[in-house]
């Protein structure tokens, strides 16, 4: 007897978001099964590699991404072409950090001409994220968003604090997409994104960031809170949780123990840097596997690596 596979089909279809203009515009989301089910179904939009910089000196970076970017990290105009031109990113993650209240704290006028300085620079699609000050990153994408209008990027992210100010300015004021931030929770998750949809944004404009965490980190929690939302989005059709979902993978593993620990403190775990490239690739490849359209990673290598990974499986 012929072998005849099993085939599942699910009722429930994730949306399609478009970042960006031009011929470098990308497309997330679209699917109507799990990730790399091809012999399921429509696998939609290729997953997305996206790599980080910032609007200042990357003075907490490690020794390795200040040597790789000596030239071009004092200027964030140059640092956007320098990625444009000769890293293999789909898109750019712009992190205003410059605008944190316990650092430089600059005003959302200043952030918003760096903003688009960068943007008008670079023919990619930008990602722009805050600071991580939920009451400062208000302000600050609302003077941002209106600078770079007309270049459809994406905010990361509207959270529970602020998704009235975020959500208002980058979709309904202007012509942007909003990522809304939930806590690793399901229903953390959904209520934020009929938080935005009562407010006025269309579906179609909101990208999910469900909260990441590296491997290692509690990451189980990642794991099963985007199994869930992937389930009810696709076999329950559970349309307040079919949007895409992006993981900035970078703002979490760089920051652990195994990516920062010199060599001469942890002798046996080797070159700082494979390590800290492995600790990426590793939860950037679980985060794509679990069912993010989206990574945004640090280095070019990781780039590389997911880029690989995507087109063997897609």
């Amino acid at each position: 007897m012929a072998f005849k596979m099993s085939v599942q089909k699910y009722s429930g279809k994730i949306s399609e978001v478009e970042i960006g203009t031009g011929e470098k515009s990308i497309k997330i989301g679209g699917e109507s099964t799990l990730p790399f089910y091809s012999f399921d179904g429509d696998t939609g939009n290729t997953q997305k590699v996206g790599i980080e910089m910032l609007d200042v000196y990357p003075e907490g970076w490690t020794d390795g991404f200040k040597e790789m970017y000596k030239d071009v990290c004092n200027c964030p105009v140059k640092w956007a072409k320098y990625i444009e031109e000769n890293l293999k990113a789909d898109f750019i993650c712009l992190k205003l950090e410059g605008s944190d209240p316990n650092g430089l704290d600059r005003s959302p006028e200043e952030c918003a001409e760096v903003a688009k300085n960068v943007v008008e620079a670079v023919s990619l699609p930008v990602v722009i994220a805050g600071c991580g000050n939920h009451e400062k990153d208000a302000k600050v994408f609302e003077k941002v968003a209106q600078a770079v209008d007309g270049n459809n990027c994406l905010f990361l992210a509207a959270t529970e604090d602020n998704y009235k100010a975020v959500g208002a300015a980058s979709t309904m004021a202007y012509s942007h997409k909003v990522a809304a931030e939930s806590s690793v929770d399901i229903n953390l998750a959904k209520q934020l994104n009929v938080l935005l949809t009562q407010l006025g944004v269309k579906p179609e404009n909101i990208v999910m960031n469900i909260g990441c965490s590296a491997v290692g980190y509690g990451y189980e929690y990642v794991a099963s809170t985007m199994d869930r939302i992937r389930l009810a989005a696709f076999g329950q059709n559970d349309k307040t949780l079919q949007m895409p979902i992006l993981a900035p993978v970078s703002f979490e593993t760089w920051n652990v123990k195994e990516s920062i620990a010199t060599v001469e403190d942890e002798p046996q775990w080797g070159c700082i840097e494979q390590r800290g490239i492995n600790m990426e690739v590793s939860t950037a490849t679980s985060t794509l596997v679990g069912g993010a359209n989206a990574v945004v990673v640090r280095h070019p290598k990781s780039v590389e690596t997911i880029k690989e990974l995507v087109s063997a499986l897609a």
